[in-house]
């Protein structure tokens, strides 16, 4: 972009602010703001049409689309830290995300849903809880899936181009679903992208979506039936093994050797993350380092798990299997991953 996108947004809205007393000079800046976003969306059809999506419907898409400044916004402005920033405890995120009116809005769903559920995980060996929980946690159960037009947003974002690489597949994976049937009027969600009861990015959506009620189409937006076989084949495809749990909360002894359980990897993506955790061992290996399940129970002795500790040493830890990764996975925070297992365990009580 030949300016800066804060001066071209800057000129956008002062035009507009100033369009009533009669100033000429930003009405120039509006026109050349909307002139290059048009540029930028015609500069797509190549690669559209590689992807088999017809100019009628770039054509349809296109002739009055015009960029979002909000969302630019709300880009720009995330909450979080840097690569430094201290983590905070777990605890109170727990609070807010595995609460009483979220489990038993849950475990309302759970019964509603048992028999396709049950067959589901019959199909895929995804636990009935998990789908439940992400159902839950991504849109609190369908009650809120978002309201931002997704073609608009993206295409603003991709053009903005501070985050092409991830916002501009996203963009022609949308203008597929278009092209494949889905209306537009279903073409709503986040401000970044993610649609459906389970939130689902487009290019997710075209390559996992799933048919659960068998009506012929992947209904993510008003059908549970489908959202939920489409939340368990995203674990399917993630690697979920079937028979395992996500983790086990444990107590740890207060003269556990840390620093020599650490991991000794460097994890090439979200190491915050799994830098937290420690090496892999055996639950029999962690069992005889004196670490006690909180529930009584220990899964079988082979399986492999990782310690975290989300509230520092003395706290509730957890021992985390590779499903609890298929989970972040889904979405990359140790907070969000194991908020979903524990609402998981609370809804199917």
């Amino acid at each position: 972009m030949r300016d800066s996108l804060r001066s071209v947004l800057s000129a956008m809205w002062v035009a507009v602010a100033t369009a009533s007393v009669g100033a000429a000079s930003p009405v120039p800046a509006v026109a050349q703001t909307n002139s290059d976003f048009r540029s930028y969306l015609e500069s797509l059809r190549p690669q559209a049409r590689a992807m088999g999506i017809s100019d009628a419907t770039l054509n349809s898409v296109f002739a009055d689309l015009t960029p979002n400044p909000r969302v630019i916004e709300l880009d720009q402005n995330q909450p979080g830290g840097g690569a430094y920033a201290p983590i905070p405890n777990f605890q109170p995120y727990r609070v807010k995300h595995v609460d009483a009116a979220r489990i038993s809005r849950g475990r309302t769903a759970y019964q509603a849903n048992r028999a396709r559920l049950a067959r589901i995980e019959a199909e895929t060996g995804v636990p009935e809880e998990i789908m439940v929980a992400i159902f839950g946690h991504e849109t609190n159960y369908g009650s809120y899936t978002g309201d931002f037009d997704l073609i608009r947003s993206l295409a603003t974002l991709a053009w903005e181009g501070r985050r092409r690489t991830l916002f501009e597949p996203e963009l022609l994976a949308t203008l597929k679903m278009l092209d494949n049937g889905v209306p537009r009027s279903r073409l709503v969600g986040s401000w970044a992208g993610a649609t459906g009861y389970p939130q689902f990015l487009p290019s997710v959506y075209l390559r996992l979506a799933k048919d659960g009620d068998g009506d012929g189409k992947a209904d993510i937006w008003t059908s549970e039936a489908d959202a939920l076989a489409s939340i368990a084949n995203y674990f399917v495809q993630s690697g979920w093994r079937r028979g395992e749990p996500w983790g086990v909360a444990v107590s740890v002894p207060a003269g556990l050797n840390r620093a020599s359980l650490a991991a000794r990897t460097n994890p090439p993506r979200c190491p915050r993350v799994f830098n937290r955790h420690s090496r892999w061992m055996t639950m029999a290996e962690w069992r005889r380092l004196g670490l006690v399940p909180e529930s009584g129970r220990w899964p079988a002795d082979t399986m492999m798990a990782t310690l975290l500790e989300p509230d520092g040493p003395g706290k509730t830890a957890y021992l985390l299997t590779s499903n609890y990764r298929a989970i972040l996975d889904y979405n990359c925070s140790n907070f969000y991953a194991l908020s979903v297992g524990l609402l998981a365990d609370a809804v199917k009580q």
